[in-house]
């Protein structure tokens, strides 16, 4: 981690420098060129005061060998072209519509200046010109500046945000690690205690159920434990994941709560799943629904077998999501219970997105009549 940080900030270093010393010479190259038009000019403000005194063909001679930036088209007074200056001759030869594209660029960007030769007939010729490269960009030099910036801030925001939600991420895994291996010595404890309650011939009925909530705890402190890291995948059947789930959910809730399991007839259905990572998130889904039903309602979970991926659909028929809340319920922290911490839905979509390459999504929710949570996992 610290090295991903040392090198973002080097590489936003290095890019804010470059901004800077790019506009730094690109500024000081259009200064030499504003430069050398402010002293063309002067040298024609000279050879204008000299005709002054002294009536020659200097002046205009100079004014028409020095403008060499300005495209200029010319047309007689039925807007015929019949000259031009400063364009690309090889293009004119290759493209017989070049200078009539060009005239109408022309006629966009600034009105015609004239020269009348007769009133009658009417002669005359107009002058269009266009843009020089210099005043492009002028204009735009500041467009592109304000890009490079915004470009600038957009990683150093990027880089800011990346690096705080690692460290969160960081935080987390850790506190995962450290409740598992906080557990690790009672659950011990707690086995032994098992073994001599068995000795001292205790119903086994009673030993067999305090056996059961041992041995989820152990699964709870497994989950916890491979939080921060890369699980180990293998192809199992969901169908018997998920119904194993069920049947331990419904166990815990009441007679008004009804589950069904919809397979469309297709078992085994496998994929590379971490068991008890993904009994978490359908644990985490049905647990979500059953707070959402308030004790009372359907939960039902389809499941089907595509050729690329399985798809898993749970749903309930609890008070749904508000709209502008669908978008919410997978960030950390957010949620719509007076008591819990909001990171049940987190945690799962982050199981089946990092850990698994899959999707987990609302598909759809309806405010009084119940939510449907979807899980894309691909086969491969």
């Amino acid at each position: 981690m610290i090295g991903f940080r040392f090198n973002w900030r080097w590489l936003l270093a290095l890019l804010g420098i470059a901004i800077v010393s790019g506009t730094i010479f690109y500024s000081q190259y259009l200064a030499q060129k504003i430069q050398m038009e402010e002293q063309q000019k002067i040298e024609q403000w000279l050879a204008a005061s000299k005709a002054i005194l002294n009536p020659d063909l200097t002046l205009p001679n100079l004014i028409r060998n020095e403008q060499h930036s300005i495209p200029i088209i010319e047309t007689n007074e039925n807007d015929s072209i019949t000259d031009y200056f400063n364009l690309d001759s090889l293009k004119i030869s290759r493209d017989s519509t070049y200078l009539s594209r060009k005239l109408k660029i022309f006629r966009s960007q600034n009105p015609p200046l004239e020269i009348k030769w007769s009133d009658s007939p009417y002669t005359a010729n107009r002058y269009y010109y266009g843009h020089t490269v210099l005043l492009d960009q002028v204009r735009y030099f500041p467009l592109i500046q304000l890009l490079l910036v915004a470009v600038l801030i957009f990683f150093i925001v990027y880089s800011i945000t990346s690096h705080n939600r690692a460290t969160q991420n960081q935080v987390w895994a850790g506190m995962a690690k450290e409740t598992a291996h906080q557990l690790g010595t009672p659950l011990s404890s707690l086995q032994g205690w098992i073994e001599m309650l068995k000795e001292e011939g205790i119903p086994a009925e009673t030993v067999s159920e305090l056996q059961k909530d041992v041995d989820r705890l152990k699964l709870v402190s497994d989950r916890f434990s491979k939080i921060g890291s890369i699980p180990h995948l293998e192809k199992w059947d969901l169908v018997y994941q998920i119904q194993q789930m069920l049947d331990y959910m419904r166990r815990r809730t009441t007679s008004k709560v009804q589950f069904s399991f919809e397979t469309n007839g297709q078992t085994p259905i496998e994929a590379n799943i971490s068991p008890p990572l993904f009994d978490w998130v359908i644990e985490n889904l049905l647990k979500n629904a059953l707070d959402a039903m308030e004790g009372r309602g359907h939960i039902e979970i389809k499941i089907k077998d595509e050729p690329h991926q399985v798809v898993i659909d749970v749903s309930d028929t609890g008070k749904g999501i508000a709209p502008g809340n669908i978008r919410r319920v997978f960030d950390p922290g957010f949620t719509t219970k007076k008591r819990g911490w909001g990171l049940g839905l987190s945690l799962s979509k982050r199981i089946i997105e990092t850990y698994h390459k899959g999707e987990l999504f609302v598909k759809q929710s309806e405010t009084g009549k119940g939510t449907t949570f979807r899980i894309i996992l691909p086969k491969n």
